[in-house]
């Protein structure tokens, strides 16, 4: 089989692109999108749509939470490292066990 051509590659990704968007609005995975078929972004979107239903999705999946939260409240306005720094420890006094 011969080597695909760059304007090939290029069809390639772009299609692989447009399934990937289509299955992630209709809440597939990215293994699910693979599966979608059509050639044009509204026959893929009707295939995603179709295909979620049969699988009793109800829409996009909800990305996880972010872990740690807020970052830079304890020591806003600080231009530096150390300023943060000192700043944090102002606010955070250390505690001493006994």
């Amino acid at each position: 089989m011969p080597e695909p051509t760059p304007e090939q590659q290029r069809d390639n990704a772009l299609t692989e692109l447009a399934r990937l968007r289509a299955g992630l609005a209709a809440g597939l995975t990215p293994e699910q999108s693979a599966r979608l078929q059509g050639a044009t972004e509204e026959e893929l979107t009707a295939d995603a749509e179709a295909f979620a239903a049969e699988l009793g999705l109800t829409g996009p999946a909800t990305p996880a939470p972010r872990s740690g939260g807020p970052r830079g409240g304890d020591v806003g306005g600080a231009r530096t490292v150390a300023g943060g720094a000192e700043r944090f420890r102002a606010k955070h006094p250390q505690r001493v066990t006994p």
